[in-house]
């Protein structure tokens, strides 16, 4: 499991490079988030609320839902880590968005 959560983290932080390198977007409190909680708990914190986070609504924006938290916790690999709750939440905003799962 630890593993797990080491891959987890590392892709989590891909993100955000991603981001910066490939569409100019530098999403600092998420960076932040990932420095004080690390990876899974950034994740778990995301997607407590309904509330859409800004990061997500920013990466709609640019065309690059693909480089959500939310299209990240549901790789297959990773979905072990997270309640069916958060899975549900993470999928209808990306549907929410006419994002394809």
């Amino acid at each position: 499991m630890n593993n797990l959560k080491k891959g987890f983290e590392y892709e989590m932080r891909q993100i955000y490079k991603k981001a910066k390198n490939e569409c100019n977007y530098r999403p600092t409190r998420y960076l932040q988030m990932l420095d004080r909680y690390g990876g899974l708990r950034t994740a778990k914190r995301l997607l407590a609320t309904n509330r859409i986070h800004e990061g997500l609504i920013k990466l709609y924006l640019l065309g690059r839902l693909d480089l959500t938290v939310e299209k990240l916790v549901l790789k297959k690999k990773y979905r072990i880590l997270f309640s069916e709750e958060e899975l549900k939440r993470a999928k209808r905003r990306l549907i929410d968005l006419n994002y394809s799962i």
